[in-house]
């Protein structure tokens, strides 16, 4: 099969679509034939080499793509859920299953949690084989694009903002970066939850979209200080949740963003990991300082239930073939465009 990969970390010189050798599942995992897949920005944090904890420890060459969707080709002998023929998409969080908290209901607290695609070998190659417990039904209907750009960033969204920050109607969220996948997930979201939504991006075409995809008052961060708007629009209250995946270089403005007793909820810092932070504010302000990684796969069944329906759109930027996943990471560096990039392996790709 052809695959996209790397040798070793570095710019996006370092990925190519090749061969390499096609994969055989275990007994409790899926072989999939890999109709599309779509990209993240851990795609290009694990291209560099860094994860969320730090330097990556990757088996070299490395399978990039933590989404992805296609028909189920054959099962590993313990496989009961699915069978050839099926149609899936990959919910990325792998946890070990037996520790406390997966015990509990949540493994996205698990102690040897991981990502499939940051952590060990991605989708993004003609053929994948994956454990049966990270996939998910994908309805007849619902197109291959979709199928493989929704559930890592809707799923992230949902529980930023319905479990961890207990967003309710009527309160109101301010969405950093709404042109990025988590970021229009969480307008989707927020608006269907019944909040008043707040959104920023660096474009007015941007925000046009932002709009379209249910934010009630949008703020270009390149022309103004998006904090200071917040205090405008606002009468100096603030609002209620900030959703901040951009990190250092927002941190400060999210915090002064808040209104009393507000809550920050993140779950990335695509600037940087360690910001300067107001610890008076925080107290002063009572404010709640709360972090989010993926979906437990409860809440990945309630999100893509409504995705699949059509109640949230993952709006797409671009469809490229596998081979120009140069192009593809430069698009998400460059911040080009609004929404995912999905890849296509060559021998689906139609144009």
């Amino acid at each position: 099969m052809k695959a996209v990969q790397f040798q070793e970390h570095g710019d996006t010189d370092v990925l190519e679509y090749g061969d390499f050798p096609d994969p055989e599942p275990d007994r409790d995992e899926v072989l999939i034939d890999v109709k599309a897949g779509a990209l993240n920005h851990l795609d290009v944090w694990t291209r560099i080499g860094f994860g969320a904890l730090g330097r990556l420890d990757l088996e070299l060459p490395h399978i990039t793509g933590s989404d992805g969707a296609g028909v189920v080709e054959a099962v590993g002998e313990d496989v009961e859920r699915f069978e050839p023929g099926d149609r899936v998409a990959l919910s990325a969080g792998l946890s070990c299953g037996h520790c406390e908290f997966c015990r509990d209901g949540d493994p996205t607290l698990c102690t040897d949690y991981k990502i499939i695609g940051e952590h060990v070998r991605g989708i993004h190659s003609e053929l994948a084989a994956m454990p049966a417990d990270t996939l998910v039904p994908v309805p007849e209907g619902v197109d291959w694009e979709t199928a493989a750009a929704a559930p890592l960033v809707f799923q992230t969204a949902w529980r930023m903002l319905l479990t961890r920050a207990d967003l309710q109607p009527g309160e109101s969220v301010l969405v950093l970066g709404a042109s990025g996948g988590v970021g229009h997930a969480a307008v989707q979201i927020a608006d269907y939850v019944g909040a008043d939504v707040y959104a920023t991006a660096s474009s007015d075409e941007k925000l046009e979209h932002a709009r379209d995809c249910g934010a009630d008052h949008v703020i270009n961060y390149e022309a103004e200080d998006f904090a200071a708007e917040i205090a405008d629009l606002t009468d100096g209250r603030g609002v209620d949740v900030v959703v901040d995946h951009i990190g250092a270089a927002t941190w400060q403005d999210s915090l002064s963003s808040l209104a009393k007793g507000g809550t920050v909820v993140t779950c990335g810092a695509t600037t940087g990991a360690n910001p300067e932070t107001a610890i008076n504010q925080i107290f002063w302000n009572q404010l709640e300082v709360v972090g989010s990684t993926m979906g437990t796969p409860g809440e990945v069944d309630d999100v893509l239930e409504l995705v699949w329906a059509g109640a949230f759109e993952p709006r797409i930027r671009d469809v490229l073939p596998m081979s120009e996943i140069e192009t593809a990471h430069g698009l998400l560096e460059d911040r080009e465009g609004f929404g995912k990039v999905v890849v296509v392996p060559d021998s689906e790709y139609d144009g």
